[in-house]
């Protein structure tokens, strides 16, 4: 079998549909649209199932805390009567120290039914370390392909760290330098094994988020006696808001709402570096939960590894904050000294949102950060901040509004340094629009394809015709 990149790459509808087991035509309405909620439906198991399931694997039920000294020190720096109670969900309690455990969770037990030998992922983040962790409880072999290296080999101690982990659970790890044999290596890997695809992507990977949701909401009822106002998720390909937010929703479905809870995805904001770029791939501390994968992936989700993507951000995204990276790592030693938790940057990115976010509400306000992560040697900000020196960035003190990225890191003096940003989330939705066009150019479109966009950019038809005729509009003209 010819295994040029070309040769493999022309196979690779066929490759990853032996490797998923899905038939993504099932649920094809048109050119444009699908029926999600029917894919969804089709992984089978209610959300006391995959409790049950994730049970099994030492995945779930983790302890929501109320932060204290922290939601304290907040109000010390917000304006008078300000400064929201702050709640975290903690989700390194987990077998692989993440919430990507539950993601993971739901795609290996499906493996192990269907009696695949192996599972593989494409991550370079913890996504890897609970495919490993769930792959060794369910006895299954797993191969993990990361891009680690730049092209000197040089690898970002983040990184570094998560490939340790892999190996330490058993799992083969293959390494790659950044650029696009990733994708290759993945689709070679599953053709030459036979083995499953344990993509981030897939809908048994978003449904295991789901309990994550539905935790949140029975936790903080019994301990607030109604629903949060904000849940704070860290968003990089979009599956932690969609599979939080719809464990929500089934939540409030089966048992009532109490108040209305907006979701607010949380980017570290990293323009100005190019995610495939060998020159700016060490010259980021963040490696997932920032904007180089948070804005693409919300513009246009089926970028992904899967022919639909079962991540739609856009659906449930009620708000979209972007903090800094000098933010993120104040964030983690401030809940290290003050609640005696360390945890690793993703969670803690979400964190820095939800200060951001809760210094502008009213004091009884409840706003709950939806996860943390294990943190580990080339994870805290120490080896991070070290690493970012080498490569000639400077780490300053003051505003982290002045941060240049790449060029420098600028850690708060305090909490009053801040600063509340949000993205709008309608240049997003016309983004999403404008790549619509782009990827169908002749497709004419049917009502259902206009019904089907409401639904994934929670928009208006009426807004939706009108954009996607003033940017046809546009094209004609050659603006």
């Amino acid at each position: 079998m010819d295994k040029s990149y070309n040769a493999v790459m022309s196979r690779k509808n066929e490759i990853m549909k032996k490797a998923l087991g899905i038939d993504y035509e099932k649920y094809k309405i048109s050119d444009i649209s699908f029926d999600y909620e029917m894919m969804m439906d089709d992984v089978g198991y209610s959300i006391n199932e995959i409790a049950d399931i994730q049970k099994q694997s030492k995945v779930g039920n983790t302890p929501l805390y109320y932060l204290s000294n922290v939601t304290k020190l907040i109000r010390k720096y917000s304006p008078k009567g300000k400064g929201a109670k702050i709640y975290l969900k903690d989700e390194a309690a987990n077998a692989s120290g993440s919430f990507k455990a539950r993601r993971a969770s739901l795609s290996v037990y499906e493996a192990f039914k269907r009696g695949y030998k192996g599972v593989i992922a494409a991550t370079s983040g913890n996504y890897g370390a609970a495919v490993a962790s769930q792959a060794a409880m369910r006895g299954l072999k797993c191969i993990i392909i990361q891009e680690v290296f730049d092209s000197k080999y040089v690898g970002q101690p983040e990184i570094v760290e998560k490939s340790r982990i892999c190996d330490a659970m058993g799992a083969e790890v293959i390494m790659s330098s950044v650029g696009p044999e990733l994708f290759y290596s993945l689709l070679s890997a599953l053709e030459d094994t036979g083995y499953f695809n344990a993509s981030l992507y897939t809908p048994y990977s978003i449904a295991g988020i789901e309990t994550l949701g539905w935790e949140v909401i029975n936790q903080i009822r019994k301990l607030e006696g109604r629903d949060p106002d904000y849940i704070v998720v860290t968003h990089a390909g979009g599956g932690n808001i969609t599979g939080t937010a719809r464990g929500v929703l089934k939540y409030k479905l089966e048992f009532k709402p109490h108040n209305n809870t907006e979701f607010v995805a949380c980017s570290v904001d990293l323009s100005g570096l190019h995610m495939a770029s060998d020159i700016d791939f060490n010259k980021k501390s963040f490696t997932t939960g920032h904007t180089g994968f948070g804005v693409p992936f919300a513009q246009w989700p089926d970028r992904a590894d899967t022919p639909r993507n079962a991540a739609r951000p856009l659906r449930y995204m009620d708000k979209y904050l972007t903090v800094t990276q000098g933010e993120v790592f104040y964030a983690t030693e401030m809940l290290a000294a003050l609640e005696g938790i360390e945890r690793g940057p993703a969670g803690n990115t979400s964190l820095a949102g939800a200060i951001n976010l809760a210094m502008n509400l009213d004091q009884d306000a409840i706003v709950v950060v939806q996860e943390t992560e294990y943190t580990g040697a080339g994870k805290h900000p120490q080896a991070q901040l070290s690493f970012a020196e080498k490569n000639g960035i400077k780490i300053l003190r003051g505003n982290p509004e002045d941060c240049i990225n790449g060029k420098t890191i600028v850690l708060p003096r305090n909490l009053s340094d801040f600063q509340y940003k949000e993205i709008d989330l309608k240049k997003l939705k016309m983004s999403y629009l404008e790549n619509l066009v782009a990827n169908f150019p002749k497709v004419k479109m049917l009502e259902e394809d206009f019904e089907f966009l409401s639904n994934d950019i929670n928009e208006e038809t009426k807004w939706i015709k009108e954009t996607i005729f003033n940017i046809l509009s546009e094209h004609k003209n050659g603006k």
